[in-house]
């Protein structure tokens, strides 16, 4: 039996507290850098955390920095701005009430998850005792008395665990951060706590509070799996490097570029990994996928070799299955990951990024590898037949009329420069980003796309912001979008965070509705618009002033009618030292975007038997598609 610790070894606490000092001692180190883990914790306060965490915070405000939130998932979307930011070094935690604020969470705990971006989440429960069965807002389960609301967030989580005894939490934190720190298995941690046992003092050990520091790793490739891939590298005559987040993640872009440079291979890059080289690096040739650039595409068609450096392979980035059909291609992917390491058949190189990439460049290196210049020249030509496209579609010959999206990205491309950080998530604007944003460093580029969540952008621009206070930040969000979160408006004006939001208005569900119009949808239930007589929403848009709503939360707002307007008021608010919004209607409300159309195919299933012509069509279309879908074996 384990004797009892010397009352003068131990601190007594509540729970709540004890997590708290807990949470504030603890530190990450990567390549002789440390940082802390929990740079700040999030909350919205009720009955089930108010008394324990909201306490603990107020007892321990020195030592752990709190924010108020206005929407729990908005404050999940936050604490995943700032973690992809700090490199997955550091993050926010969240805090809950029961109930509503609990299931709240799920969204972005979903987000974080997919995306490998560490967050974690302190939901209040239902009383461990039990004294109190049913409290407000609890949700009975007649056949397991055990189970809340929170258990929606297993499922989401990396990690979960319920502190149903105050001396559970010791074992719980250090599994919680582990999990936190872990590049491969990192993302949402939950450990959910019941609010008796919350108040609750117990005679904690001191060392549960000394510092604590939690060394990220960089493993390096087995000997035998680096000289198999040399060896197939060597072989190729048309290998394509595709660059995912992981690139980002490990920081290793400058090893991407060296080894780029040295082999000449190009470097196609997924939405999480866009920006993993600079636009203007010769080996760089853009998205690739279902959103990427022609040049990349065409190099995807024809690759002998795909080299897949810390990607997951979404269906995004093989046109579902039907990119990349090289006779005889194979995969080599470098990942950290076994598990994405071996998709699509691929030859496994797992290890951390940088490190595997810079033990590729130094034995190919050994063995005086490039590849020959036609196909450099090749690719380099189709690069800059593809900006010329980027640049028409760029620019605006009258400025005094409304622009189109992408001379909205235009604009804002013309004013940015490597400091700058734009954000986005969802609607038509990541396609257009994709293909034609010019990333001039390594984390200008933030579109979340994994999960790609409607109302991410706003708050996500508040933890860039909080990560990096110097850079300017913009978060570029559709009306669709804005209508769904606007709500951490009200923070950023509140903390005088001076994010910049970008406000595009085209009267609904833009990228949905092209989408729906390929399907055999129709477009049907996807614009703002009034319903009409046939009962379908295509009467007259609707009056809303988003800009005046924006404003109303406190937000500086900037209109722009005209491409000359816009010019103007993006300036200005790169300028803003407070939040600014920047509000602009475009011209193409009924189309997509006016950008150069998919290169590649997205699999969305059509009805297979309809009456309505648009359907019927669209399904021959989509066989034929299906048709040249390829299993890699």
């Amino acid at each position: 039996m384990t004797p009892p610790t010397p009352a003068a070894a131990t601190t007594r606490l509540t729970v709540a507290q004890a997590l708290v000092r807990f949470l504030s001692a603890q530190y990450t180190e990567r390549d002789g850098v440390r940082q802390r883990l929990i740079g700040a914790t999030w909350g919205i306060f009720g009955h089930g955390n108010v008394a324990g965490l909201g306490q603990a915070l107020v007892e321990y405000a020195d030592d752990m920095p709190f924010h108020q939130g206005r929407n729990e998932q908005s404050m999940v979307h936050a604490a995943v701005g700032y973690a992809r930011q700090s490199g997955r070094l550091s993050t926010h935690a969240v805090t809950t009430s029961i109930g509503p604020g609990a299931t709240n969470l799920v969204t972005g705990a979903a987000l974080a998850t997919v995306n490998h971006l560490p967050v974690l989440l302190l939901p209040g429960d239902t009383f461990a005792t039990r004294v109190a069965d049913p409290v407000l807002q609890q949700l009975e389960v007649p056949h397991a008395g055990d189970v809340s609301v929170n258990d929606c967030l297993r499922p989401v989580s990396r990690y979960f665990d319920r502190i149903m005894r105050p001396e559970a939490l010791i074992p719980a934190a250090l599994h919680a951060m582990r999990v936190l720190t872990d590049p491969v298995e990192t993302g949402a941690v939950t450990l959910a706590l019941p609010q008796d046992v919350q108040a609750e003092a117990y005679d904690w050990p001191r060392e549960f509070f000394a510092p604590r520091t939690w060394a990220v790793r960089r493993p390096g490739a087995d000997p035998a799996e680096l000289a198999e891939a040399v060896g197939v590298i060597r072989a190729a005559r048309r290998p394509l490097v595709v660059a995912g987040g992981g690139v980002h993640h490990s920081r290793a872009e400058e090893a991407l570029a060296e080894f780029a440079a040295a082999t000449g291979i190009p470097v196609a890059s997924t939405q999480a990994g866009k920006g993993s080289l600079r636009h203007d690096h010769p080996q760089d040739v853009g998205g690739i996928g279902h959103t990427g650039t022609v040049t990349a595409d065409e190099l995807a068609r024809t690759a002998d070799l795909v080299i897949g450096v810390g990607t997951r392979y979404t269906d995004f980035t093989t046109a579902s299955g039907t990119l990349f059909t090289g006779d005889g291609v194979r995969f080599l992917n470098l990942n950290i990951a076994p598990y994405d390491g071996h998709k699509l058949a691929g030859l496994p190189l797992v290890a951390d990024a940088r490190s595997g990439l810079q033990e590729l460049t130094e034995a190919l290196g050994m063995h005086g590898h490039r590849l020959p210049e036609a196909y450099v020249a090749e690719y380099t030509e189709d690069k800059e037949r593809w900006e010329q496209r980027v640049d028409a579609c760029y620019e605006a010959e009258e400025p005094d009329v409304r622009p189109t999206q992408p001379q909205v990205l235009g604009a804002l491309d013309a004013i940015v420069d490597e400091t700058d950080v734009i954000i986005n998530a969802a609607g038509s604007l990541p396609g257009d980003l994709h293909k034609m944003w010019r990333a001039r460093s390594r984390d200008q580029y933030h579109l979340e796309y994994g999960y790609s969540c409607m109302g991410y952008e706003i708050p996500a621009a508040i933890g860039v912001k909080l990560a990096a206070p110097d850079r300017p930040v913009w978060a570029l969000v559709g009306d669709g979008t804005y209508l769904m979160m606007p709500t951490e408006i009200v923070t950023a004006v509140q903390e005088g965070i001076a994010i910049k939001v970008l406000l595009v208005q085209n009267h609904g569900y833009a990228s949905i509705g092209g989408l729906s119009e390929s399907v055999g949808g129709e477009r049907f239930g996807t614009a703002y618009r009034y319903r009409a007589q046939d009962g379908t929403y295509t009467g007259a848009p609707l009056p809303v002033d988003l800009a005046a709503n924006a404003a109303s939360l406190g937000m500086r707002v900037l209109r722009a009618k005209t491409v000359r307007d816009l010019r103007a008021a993006l300036a200005e608010a790169r300028a803003a030292d407070t939040p600014t919004c920047v509000y602009v209607e475009t011209e193409t409300a009924d189309t997509v975007s006016g950008a150069p159309p998919a290169q590649a195919w997205w699999d969305v299933p059509v009805a297979e038997t309809a009456t309505r012509s648009s359907a019927v069509k669209a399904r021959e279309l989509y066989e034929r598609h299906v048709s040249t879908r390829r299993r890699h074996l």
